[in-house]
């Protein structure tokens, strides 16, 4: 078995403060289908932040997350957040579940959005549908 990837909270004080002002994009560089993981964007003006999804609670053949990370993720959920990490340098939103949904991927931007203290009514997503991939039994 590898090792789970460092996955480090994140303030979102400490993200640019454009995320919170500006009219703000998220693009997904994969499609929703593709797994676990969606590596995307943020873009407002000229500005540009990597920003991945994760949906933390994979597990097979080998978890995606720590236990505390999955626990974390799961109460900020409760809590009408969302979970910021830091995976290698990108920001990533830890999100409940094993897949994502258009909707799920609305809901975390919204609460992102509420993590900067910008209006969701400033935010806006762009989706990639992606194939799926075929399960193996």
């Amino acid at each position: 078995m590898t090792a789970l990837p460092e996955l480090t909270a994140l303030d979102p004080f400490e993200l640019p403060e454009w995320l919170g002002e500006a009219d703000v994009t998220w693009t997904a560089e994969a499609g929703l289908r593709s797994g676990y993981a969606v590596p995307g964007h943020l873009a407002g003006g000229p500005d540009v932040l990597p920003c991945d999804l994760l949906a933390v609670d994979v597990a097979y053949p080998q978890p995606v997350a720590r236990d505390a990370v999955r626990r974390d993720a799961h109460q900020a959920w409760r809590n009408g957040q969302v979970l910021l990490v830091d995976a290698a340098d990108r920001l990533t939103l830890a999100v409940p579940g094993t897949g994502f949904t258009a909707d799920l991927v609305l809901d975390a931007m919204g609460r992102l959005a509420k993590a900067v203290g910008a209006s969701a009514e400033h935010y806006s997503v762009r989706l990639r549908i992606g194939v799926e991939r075929p399960r193996r039994h």
